[in-house]
């Protein structure tokens, strides 16, 4: 959640740039900079820290070109050094990068190969390599970033300034938003129309995977195979700028389409993706060797993401693992152990029925964390230690976004306590810390099965009933896939553990019931396989989502099959949630339901 600007101006850009960045602090960042050309010569001024500290740079050392990019940056790859500031630079370009290149090393060793010196520890700089080694070879800069994009493989937002090129700047999006502001003889790019607002009310923004030449005449968009398309640009009221949707109809469906950014901007605190190894971003008042149990507590959509990580602390890290309803952990006076961490979970921090817990397991002598978007809540402030989500804010009702960094702090955090206990080896650290890297093009990836999610969420609005299923770290997604179309279409849904089967549901199956199978192809798929040939034997309709090799494997012939890429299937309820929020979100659209305020439903539920 880095923030970028570029500005394409009729006078001196750096100041305004710097303007444009601060309204992006709240995306949080660790150092800043800006790139102008100079009578057509590149030049920079990096800071750590923050935009206060660049201010004087540019103070000290002016600069006054009229074209500029700058970038507010949260270290990934490297330490938040002037070096590894944005933008990076080669002796033709600069580039701002918001997101992660899973594939660096690689492209990094084979430009290496060629040649290039670098000069950072970061992912981004690889791209700027990139598009320099196109144009050595005689592309002009257009034609240079589009022969590159397709290299990159993760998600990511870009904007490039080449040397000489006084009436050209290049953006580009893949999982990372970008919007393009349209002025009077002038043209911006930024991270969100907020960056903008100062400057233009005319926003267009980028679809996934598209990438935009701008001049100071007006915007060419590209889309992912290169072809030129139209973007409509639409004019955005003062006011909204503080909340708006960008290109999106609803807040529940920006949230969704923010999750490749936003969990990579929270694997950043639990991941050194330079050396492939968790971090955590806090000091322990315990050693993970000394626990005897961690005691899980949360409500709704915070209590799925607390189940998933039930199967990841007890597989990675051999601790045992008690989760239970806040609601129901309250009034139970459970017995808790001597030497146990109590953790809860919250979007909010002031969920009422969480927070009593916390309460309650503080008075028993128990350590205490929290997983929680919003670090100044009460949860927070009553907790040892601090997780944070960084999901940024979350205006839909329904969870999204901040479900699925929830998960992937948990994630996180049992690779962490899993190293810390012993019970990983380095090689097995660094396979999973990589499959966490990959989460946020994999995610990008699954953004783009909307259409084919949207002409079954026409068939699915139909049923008055709906069943999801799912063994192991699908199981807890099963349940969170049922809450959410509950929630915003009405529809009746449950979900179970789909070795359940035969133990009740079953007895509801005919051919007017859907059934979505939640099924990655990993050590129980041929179990779930079984069972929705008991599910077909009944005449159920099977939607199932699964890879491609589930989808080869499956025996039946489902009413309709999302292909997912192909992933750790530890990890893969991150990923799988995409789809899941998209069958709920398309279906509550489609029967015309207030998805963003859905009757009955609080934000923050801070009573009993």
């Amino acid at each position: 959640m880095c923030g970028i600007v570029g500005i394409l101006g009729k006078q001196a850009v750096a100041g305004q740039v710097v303007e444009a960045l601060r309204r992006l602090e709240y995306r949080g960042y660790d150092s800043a900079g800006v790139a102008t050309l100079e009578g057509g010569r590149l030049s920079r001024r990096r800071a750590e820290g923050k935009l206060k500290n660049l201010e004087v740079r540019l103070s000290n050392e002016p600069l006054d070109g009229l074209i500029g990019i700058g970038h507010t940056r949260w270290a990934t790859h490297g330490k938040p050094t002037e070096s590894n500031a944005h933008p990076h630079a080669t002796e033709k370009l600069a580039v701002v990068h918001n997101g992660i290149i899973e594939n660096f090393r690689e492209l990094k060793a084979e430009l290496e190969a060629d040649g290039h010196v670098f000069a950072s520890e970061t992912d981004t700089e690889v791209i700027a390599h990139l598009v320099t080694r196109e144009l050595d070879r005689g592309k002009d800069p257009i034609a240079a970033v589009g022969a590159s994009l397709p290299h990159l493989r993760g998600a990511f937002a870009l904007a490039f300034l080449f040397e000489g090129q006084e009436d050209l700047l290049i953006g580009a999006r893949k999982g990372s938003p970008l919007a393009v502001g349209i002025g009077d003889g002038e043209m911006y790019l930024g991270s969100d129309a907020l960056a903008l607002a100062p400057f233009t009310n005319l926003i267009a923004y980028l679809d996934e995977g598209d990438w935009v030449v701008l001049n100071r005449k007006g915007a060419t968009f590209y889309d992912a195979d290169g072809s030129q398309v139209e973007r409509r640009a639409q004019r955005v009221a003062a006011g909204a700028f503080l909340v708006e949707k960008g290109n999106h109809h609803h807040f529940m469906a920006k949230e969704i389409y923010e999750q490749p950014e936003v969990v990579g901007h929270t694997l950043t605190h639990y991941v050194d993706m330079a050396n492939g190894v968790a971090r955590l971003p806090f000091e322990t008042p315990f050693d993970w060797k000394d626990l005897s149990r961690l005691s899980v507590s949360a409500c709704g959509t915070a209590y799925y993401a607390g189940l998933t990580a039930k199967y990841w602390f007890e597989k990675l890290a051999r601790l045992p693992v008690e989760i239970d309803v806040a609601s129901e952990f309250r009034y139970r006076e459970a017995p808790l152990p001597a030497n146990g961490l109590a953790l809860f979970v919250s979007q909010s921090g002031e969920t009422a029925d969480t927070l009593a817990c916390l309460r309650y397991a503080r008075q028993e002598g128990q350590h205490i964390m929290s997983v929680v978007n919003v670090p100044t809540s009460t949860i927070a402030r009553e907790s040892d230690v601090v997780a944070p989500t960084l999901a940024g804010p979350e205006i839909g009702v329904a969870s999204t976004k901040a479900f699925t960094c929830q998960l992937t702090a948990l994630a996180g955090l049992a690779i962490a306590a899993a190293r810390a206990r012993g019970t990983l080896t380095a090689e097995q650290e660094a396979a999973y810390v990589q499959e966490l890297i990959a989460l946020p093009g994999l995610m990008a990836q699954a953004l783009t099965l909307e259409s084919e999610i949207e002409k079954l969420a026409r068939k699915l609005s139909r049923a008055r009933d709906v069943l999801y299923l799912g063994r192991g770290t699908a199981f807890p997604l099963a349940l969170e896939g049922a809450l959410k179309l509950k929630e915003i279409s009405y529809i009746h849904a449950e979900g179970y553990p789909a070795g359940e089967l035969k133990h009740g549901p079953i007895a509801l199956i005919d051919e007017d019931m859907p059934v979505i199978v939640i099924a990655p192809h990993d050590a129980l798929f041929e179990k779930t396989a079984s069972n929705m040939q008991e599910v077909a034997a009944r005449g159920g309709r099977i939607i199932l989502i699964t890879d491609a090799k589930g989808a080869a494997e499956a025996g039946v012939v489902p009413e309709a099959t999302i292909i997912m890429p192909e992933m750790d299937p530890l990890f893969a309820p991150i990923v799988y949630a995409v789809p899941i929020q998209m069958i709920a979100y398309q279906t509550a659209v489609f029967m015309g339901k207030d998805v963003d305020q859905p009757r009955n439903l609080a934000k923050s539920v801070t009573v009993e």
